[in-house]
């Protein structure tokens, strides 16, 4: 018998209403179904992200995941760019059923990320972790040049209808970089949501990503979410340059490329932030953008 957990249940019904609850309701047959095809056996209750649920199973006697993905997530997305990657660098695929949203993946230790790790030692193998990803993009991603023209296009109005929170000079900034980011902005595979978190400890490697919203670009546009997710442990200025400075070395990096996509993105999830409610990380985008702006 396969439960969903009440928290994730609840969640999904209370921000998405009806669509949440049949949805939910209906993930333990979606789940048997897949168990059917793929020849799998659950062993162990399910586990789950914010928006996704996952089941350890086996099949045969080899240990993997069913991921079931709520339908707006982009699993088209993620299993292409898994298949680019082919295990490197990342988790491997098995098995994919994109219409029914399900992905069968090769198990990691969930108990073990790159959050455990000393912030720099993290930061040079997620930094490795960049440079091995960075493969020709396969059709169909997500382009950061459309993804920088239309924050390019939007920031200065979505300032003005939050009040105008950011100092003027650094949206300026921000906008002034991303057109001309835009204007060559890569075609390689970018793991767009790559945070210590993301990457997981492994057998045939050491550490994999998982979880990638994937995208087309620069391989830079990775570096700033692991800028600001453990930002804390950097004690000042020159705690964040060494970041930056970690990050870019261990992943060969355009150094400028880095720091011009880290203040975008710094000033578009601050935005976005306050949009949204959030305290902690606009706090965090300013001191990024105290140092590097």
């Amino acid at each position: 018998m396969i439960v969903v957990p009440q928290v994730f249940a609840e969640t999904r019904i209370g921000r998405n209403g009806g669509p949440g609850r049949a949805w939910v309701e209906a993930l333990p047959g979606l789940a048997e179904r897949f168990c059917d095809r793929w020849g799998l056996e659950v062993t162990g209750p399910a586990l789950h992200g914010d928006v996704n649920l996952v089941l350890p199973v086996r099949r045969g006697g080899e240990a993997c995941v069913l991921k079931l993905c709520w339908p707006e997530h982009n699993i088209a997305g993620e299993a292409s760019a898994l298949r680019a990657w082919n295990g490197r660098g990342a988790v491997r695929l098995l098995e994919e059923s994109v219409d029914e949203g399900g992905l069968l993946l090769e198990r990691l230790d969930s108990g073990r990320s790159l959050r455990d790790l000393p912030l720099l030692t993290a930061a040079g193998i997620a930094g490795a972790l960049i440079r091995q990803l960075a493969v020709p993009a396969p059709a169909g991603l997500l382009l950061l040049v459309d993804i920088a023209g239309e924050f390019a296009d939007s920031a200065h109005h979505q300032q003005e209808s939050l009040g105008a929170p950011l100092p003027a000079r650094w949206v300026d900034l921000a906008v002034g970089l991303a057109v001309d980011l835009a204007a060559d902005a890569g075609t390689w595979a970018v793991h767009a949501d790559l945070h210590y978190g993301n990457v997981l400890a492994a057998r045939r490697a050491p550490w994999l990503v998982i979880d990638p919203k994937a995208v087309a670009g620069d391989p830079e546009y990775s570096v700033p979410e692991l800028m600001w997710t453990r930002l804390d442990e950097a004690e000042d200025a020159t705690g964040v340059r060494t970041l930056l400075a970690t990050l870019v070395d261990a992943g060969g990096l355009d150094a400028a490329r880095a720091r011009a996509w880290t203040i975008v993105r710094a000033v578009d999830y601050w935005l976005w932030g306050l949009g949204a409610g959030l305290t902690e990380d606009p706090v965090r985008c300013r001191r990024l953008l105290d140092t590097l702006a």
